[in-house]
């Protein structure tokens, strides 16, 4: 967690929710990381609805790996809150300069009450995090915080969690411990451990379908919390060139089964789009080797229809028509 002041007054004695913040009174910030498919834009998604029950002006923020726009159609749709897609690249490095004009105009915009960040499932939390030391979000942005949402399921499986899976969950503030529920119970105290040991001291929320209480990610007495020095955080270059981000069309009516094989077939980390099925409009999750259909929580733009973004390590590149 990163503290610029510990003078800031803590969230008790902001402004009520609703009301126009004055210059100077401390935002928020909330980076929320984690590998592909981990649970990130889905937890975002329950923030935003909580945000809007309780009156509260959060704007959001969203890096997606594609370009296909897909999160915006996810998390774009919520009455009085503030949602802004970045493409072509990821606001820890080359779109990092960017990324800080966008909240600055979302301060002078929105006067949000809250900002959150959710960054591609590549980045890295920690370079996110150093954008909101440079000036002018340094002068009104107070507590930050970088939680970093692991796949459960992934580490029970031991599915990459070398490279930047490692490097996410040891740079984290908060773990935030995901799917639970398709863990055999038997395994979870397991596979918490496993999370544990990569980040000893770190602490670790349980969860299924991201669901995490809101004072957990924003708690009331943020402003008294300072940076945490022991964090092994060290600022080196990175690169994003071993993933590689592929469009793919799908054909309308496919049968649901068929779609799940053609996925599958394919090896990819990820999956996620909307394709009208056999059996009517579905939403795409796939993750490693599981792959989901949904109804979609809301109506997806035409231009959505039928494109899945698929991300896979660069090994060279299949057709989607097989």
């Amino acid at each position: 967690m990163v503290s610029r002041d510990n003078s800031t007054s803590s969230l008790d004695s902001q402004k009520p929710a609703g009301d126009v913040p004055a210059i100077g009174n401390s935002v928020p910030a909330l980076v929320v990381s984690g590998f592909l498919g981990a649970g990130k834009t889905t937890l975002v998604r329950h923030l935003l609805e909580e945000a809007q029950e309780q009156g509260v002006r959060m704007a959001v923020v969203s890096n997606e790996f594609g370009e296909l726009g897909i999160d915006q159609a996810l998390l774009g749709n919520q009455a009085g809150q503030h949602y802004v897609e970045l493409e072509g690249g990821c606001v820890c490095c080359k779109l990092s300069d960017e990324f800080v004009t966008t909240l600055q105009q979302i301060r002078e915009e929105v006067q949000p009450d809250r900002v959150v960040v959710e960054t591609s499932g590549v980045a890295l939390p920690f370079d996110t995090l150093l954008n909101f030391w440079r000036e002018p979000v340094s002068e009104w942005v107070g507590e930050c915080l970088s939680a970093v949402v692991v796949n459960a399921e992934q580490v029970a499986e031991e599915r990459d969690l070398e490279g930047t899976f490692e490097q996410q969950v040891s740079s984290a503030d908060l773990l935030i411990l995901n799917k639970l529920d398709l863990v055999p119970s038997d395994r979870r105290d397991q596979v918490q451990e496993r999370v544990q040991g990569l980040a000893p001291g770190t602490p670790v929320v349980l969860a299924v379908q991201a669901r995490v209480s809101t004072p957990v990610l924003f708690p009331p007495d943020a402003g008294n919390l300072s940076m945490r020095a022991e964090k092994p955080w060290t600022h080196e270059p990175h690169t994003h060139e071993s993933f590689e981000a592929e469009e793919c069309l799908i054909e309308s009516g496919i049968d649901p089964e068929t779609l799940v094989r053609r996925i599958q077939s394919h090896h990819v980390l990820r999956a996620k789009g909307f394709v009208q099925t056999s059996e009517g409009l579905r939403l795409v999750q796939g993750v490693g080797p599981r792959v989901d259909l949904f109804a979609p929580p809301m109506n997806p733009p035409e231009r959505l229809l039928g494109r899945l973004v698929l991300i896979r390590r660069n090994h060279g590149v299949a057709s989607c028509d097989t």
